[in-house]
């Protein structure tokens, strides 16, 4: 099986997008492609390849769906509350519809819908992630600052790559720590693999769909 991380942007912002294919090996995650920089074409292109060898599983960080009227969905009330209990920010989970979130949850919605459009070979399936909240409620608790602080400190994405290597993700070069888009897209990864795998299990995960919202939401 092929799982998949994506740290979605905004269409206009390819340069904070990364992708990473991991191929499931028995118990280990190993990293073999990361795009980063990615574009839409980049990126169906790499799924593609990879649903010609495997199953594939896609843990997207951004929103897939939103409410009909703006505001939160219910998942998104539901991870708020959920990732607070942790100590984290429940300003990292934002309506859909914000303003500043409205390109990411078009460019997220698109790709989605041109993943559902292939024909492959393998079954290709989609879960909306959310990467931080992902290291954030798996991470020791002496460690809780560096899931606060990874995006802005290089330091605590050396604790964060640290800490990953020793959740069985193997090949992970040391240059993931230059920014924290490659650090969310294999955390993205993690979310999907512990969705999908029956050994595993996702630390919270919204399993509720509809036409309205398609994909179910962990992390």
């Amino acid at each position: 099986m092929k799982i998949i991380g994506i740290d979605l942007s905004g269409p206009a912002n390819h340069k904070d997008t990364v992708l990473t294919v991991f191929k499931q090996n028995q118990s280990d995650l190993i990293l073999e492609l990361m795009i980063e920089n990615a574009s839409d074409h980049e990126m169906i292109s790499a799924i593609y390849e990879a649903s010609l060898k495997d199953e594939v599983v896609i843990g997207i960080d951004a929103p897939l769906s939103y409410q009909d009227g703006g505001g939160d969905r219910p998942q998104d009330k539901s991870i708020r509350q959920f990732i607070k209990s942790y100590g984290l920010s429940g300003s990292s989970i934002m309506p859909p519809t914000l303003t500043k979130m409205v390109y990411l949850t078009l460019r997220g919605v698109s790709l989605t819908r041109r993943v559902q459009s292939m024909q492959s070979e393998n079954s290709i399936r989609i879960v909306e992630v959310h990467p931080g909240a992902a290291i954030g409620t798996r991470i020791e608790s002496k460690s809780i600052q560096h899931a606060l602080f990874y995006k802005k400190e290089i330091e605590s994405r050396k604790v964060i790559l640290e800490w990953l290597r020793t959740k069985e993700f193997m090949n992970l070069p040391d240059q993931l720590v230059e920014t924290s888009h490659a650090i969310d897209a294999c955390a993205a990864a993690l979310a999907a693999w512990h969705w999908i795998d029956d050994t595993k299990q996702p630390t919270w995960c919204w399993r509720e769909t509809s036409l309205e919202h398609p994909y179910e939401f962990c992390c």
